[in-house]
This record gives structure tokens, C-alpha cells and sequence, in this order.
């Protein structure tokens, strides 16, 4: 039933953002007055559907990868309304500006879903961990800058990064970049830091599928570092102090998280020789992991936390801070568009709907937060590329609408035909180029 998982997914991301889209272009249609005829998510057959008081037909049907909002008047499309045309306004009829809202309206409520999404994350608080480098590979960018094993990444390009998500999309910012990231790195627990200048030339321009920061020589891992100490605890006892970097167990170097947790479960009441790293010296250490059973099997607990980043915000500091994680997306988005346009950037990053599908299955496994993040991602990306000024998208709609406004009239039949075929050439075009990408990285 795995398999099931991943077209699942995309439906339930499709429909969710392609609804929202769809119900901002609604709600301004139905403020301007004008008759809407049928609200659609999905193509092809209905597979249900009702009517409301005032004849608007809402559909589910059964290709879902879109969906539409019909108006009379629009695409000489009048029939099909319960209402009458003498109390009711066509499309045609309506201000320029008022189809100009219309067409903003999805968009809109796309970055909306992001700006709400990104409020309750933030209002909820999230735990993360934190961006602390591995052994660094020798030659790497990141080691001639300077960067060494064990140190956290606190912000790049003087953007703060709390974890390694944010490292990773602060690094995609800077692709087909030439010239210096700035990097600034301090040891866990430690108030100073230092910064670092990384010097690129076109950077990842070429790459298909850049691993951004891989490319920099950077080894993320959760590293064997204690965050937090429980009181009265193993650890406690043994003489753990926070932000202790456990360096061997007996003749047994520990160089991550997972090495750390590994042999403590395995030796439950028996007494181990730790060496630790503090404030630059070692010392050693004598430490009898406690006893417990979990699901019927006894393991060694001693009662420290990894290292981790708590984010939580008040009503108002969530506030602001979803419209800037909103508008800092939105920015990245249209920066990674005119790299691609202007060949700083390869298109066979450009994913399609498998690639969504997956990712959107993947997410979803790491929990309800990873996914609805995801989905905010997604919204800002559709909001951006309905926006370009593209015939049969939103941004030609808007750009027909204001030629109308500089001309005194609207553009021919003609020229919207030619228009609209030159659009959906284009569109479909993408479709079947972001689809060849995505099974060429299945295969």
C-alpha cells in the first residue's frame, strides 16, 4: 500500500492549494457582482457537485492537477447560471479594475495560506537541530575559508539560520552567484563568533540537482554535543556539563548523535570511561547509564538532549514574522526564476508533479508540521508563477487588462486568441519539460 502513499499526496496538495487559489479568485468575483457560473477543483468529468442559492455550480472532478472559476461572459461561455442576465453582471461588463482584482485574487490568497500556515508554525514553536557542522572535507571552499568540525552555523549573509533547512535555502539564494558568501560560525555555547568569507565563481550554475551545502564541502550531522541536562540524572551525577562534546567512549570515538545514543542503550548499569571535550580541554569522565525498559526491552538512559534550537513566538512577533518568512520566499522564488531565464541557474531543477508528489509523501511522514510547511512553500510558488505575465495564467490576464487601460479598449479577439494559444504552447510546453525532469531522476 506504500505505493498509494505518493499520488495521495499530490492530491491532497494539489487540491488544497488549487482550492485556495481558486476561492480568492471567487470571493473578488462575487464582491464585483459578477454572475459566477461554476467553480471547479479539478478537470475533466464531475465526479459530484451542488449548486448554490445564487446558481453557482461547485465541482469536484476527476483529474486533479487544477481547476477553474467560470463567470458569464468570460470566454463567450453564458450558460449554465440559474440567475438572470437583467440581475446579474457579465464579465465583460465589469471596470478593468475590477477584473484586474479578480485575476490578483488567487495569487493573493496562495500568500495568504503561506502568511497563515507560517503564523500557526511559528505561534506553536518548533525544535530543531541545530546547524552544527561534521568533519569537514579537506580542500573544500568551506575548509579554505576557515570553517572547522564542530561548529555552528548561526547565519549566512547575515540572515540568521536556526537550522538546516535555513541553511540550505539561504545557500540556494546564491546559486549562479560569483563573488564572497559571508558566514558566520561560533562554537556551541559560546558567545563569540567569527566570520567567514567563501569565495564562489558561478557557483552550481551547471549542477541539475545542487546539493547546496554538500557543494560547500559541509558534513551536516547532529553532532555529540550535550544540550540540555535532566536533574538528577545519570549524567548529572557523572559530571556532564552542557555543551559538553563527547569526543570517545572507553576505546570507542564517537562522532555523531547516533554513535553517542548507540552505546549508551547498549549498556544499561554498566559503568563506561567518557572523554569529553570543554571549553577546549578533555577530561574524563566515569558515567553508569541508568536502567529502563522500553516496549519490553531494558536500555541505557543517562538524561542529556542534543543540541537544539527552540522558535516560538507571541501572537504579534508570529505576525510579523509569517509576513517576512512570506515575502523572504516569495523574493527567493522570483530570484531562482531570473537566474533560470538568464542561464545562472540550470531548468532541470524545475520539478513537476511527481517530484511534488514524492516530496509532499516525504514530508508527510515527518509529520503534520513538515507537510503544512511544505504546503506554504508550495502556495508561494504557485502565487509567483501565476503571476507571470503569461497569457491563460493570472499575470496575463492582468497584462491584457492593463494594454485595455492604455489603449481606451481591449485588445482584439484576435490578438487575445493568438494571446492565449501562444500561453497555453508555453504552459504546456513546461508541463512536459518538468515531467521529463522528474522521471529522469527516478531513472
Amino acid at each position: 500500500m506504500e505505493f498509494l502513499q505518493y499520488p495521495l499526496a499530490l492530491i491532497v496538495t494539489i487540491g488544497v492549494l488549487v482550492t485556495v487559489h481558486e476561492f480568492g479568485h471567487f470571493l473578488i468575483a462575487r464582491r464585483s457582482g459578477v454572475d459566477v457560473l461554476k467553480f471547479s477543483v479539478g478537470f475533466g468529468p464531475g465526479l459530484f457537485s451542488w449548486k448554490d442559492s445564487r446558481g453557482t455550480e461547485f465541482v469536484v472532478a476527476a483529474i486533479p492537477l487544477g481547476g477553474f472559476v467560470r463567470m458569464r461572459g468570460e470566454h463567450e461561455v453564458e450558460i449554465g447560471s440559474q440567475a438572470s442576465v437583467d440581475e446579474s453582471i457579465s464579465y465583460e461588463q465589469l471596470p478593468v479594475g475590477w477584473r484586474i482584482a479578480i485575476a490578483f485574487g488567487g495569487p493573493i490568497a496562495n500568500f495568504l495560506l503561506a502568511i497563515l500556515i507560517y503564523w500557526i508554525l511559528f505561534i506553536l514553536g518548533s525544535t530543531s537541530f541545530a546547524p552544527v557542522t561534521g568533519p569537514m572535507l579537506s580542500n573544500s571552499l568551506a575548509a579554505s575559508a576557515g570553517l572547522q568540525a564542530y561548529e555552528e552555523i548561526v547565519a549566512i549573509d547575515g540572515k540568521r539560520t536556526q537550522d538546516w533547512q535555513e541553511v540550505s535555502m539561504a545557500l540556494a539564494a546564491r546559486t549562479g552567484d560569483s563573488g564572497t558568501i559571508h558566514l558566520t560560525a561560533s562554537r556551541p555555547g559560546s558567545e563569540k563568533s567569527r566570520d567567514l568569507d567563501i569565495g564562489v565563481e558561478n557557483w552550481l550554475a551547471n549542477e541539475d540537482e545542487p546539493n547546496f551545502i554538500g557543494m560547500l564541502g559541509i558534513t551536516p550531522i547532529v553532532p555529540p554535543i550535550v544540550g540540555n541536562i535532566i536533574v538528577d540524572s545519570a549524567a548529572e551525577e557523572a559530571g556532564f556539563k552542557q555543551w559538553d562534546r563527547v569526543v570517545r567512549i572507553g576505546t570507542i570515538p564517537v562522532r555523531s548523535w547516533s554513535d553517542w545514543v548507540e552505546v549508551v542503550r547498549e549498556n544499561p548499569n554498566r559503568s563506561l570511561d567518557i572523554l569529553v571535550e570543554r571549553g577546549g580541554s578533555q577530561l574524563e569522565l566515569n558515567l553508569v547509564p541508568r536502567s529502563m525498559l522500553v516496549e519490553g526491552v531494558e536500555i541505557g538512559f543517562v538524561g542529556v538532549e542534543a543540541h537544539v534550537n527552540h522558535v516560538k513566538y507571541g501572537i504579534i512577533g508570529a505576525t510579523f514574522r509569517s509576513i517576512e518568512e512570506t515575502w523572504s520566499k516569495t523574493f527567493l522564488t522570483l530570484s531562482l526564476l531570473k537566474k533560470m531565464v538568464v542561464g545562472d541557474l540550470s531548468a532541470k531543477t524545475l520539478s513537476g508533479p511527481v517530484a511534488i508528489a514524492k516530496v509532499a509523501a516525504d514530508s508527510a511522514s515527518y509529520g503534520w508540521r513538515s507537510f503544512i510547511g511544505l504546503l506554504a512553500l508550495l502556495s508561494i510558488s504557485l502565487g509567483v508563477l501565476n503571476l507571470l505575465p503569461i497569457p491563460v495564467l493570472d499575470g496575463g490576464h492582468i497584462m491584457y487588462c492593463l494594454a485595455e487601460m492604455i489603449r481606451g479598449r481591449p485588445l482584439s479577439e484576435r490578438m487575445q486568441l493568438i494571446g492565449n494559444q501562444f500561453g497555453m504552447l508555453l504552459v504546456g510546453g513546461l508541463m512536459i519539460f518538468v515531467l521529463y525532469n522528474d522521471f529522469a531522476r527516478l531513472l
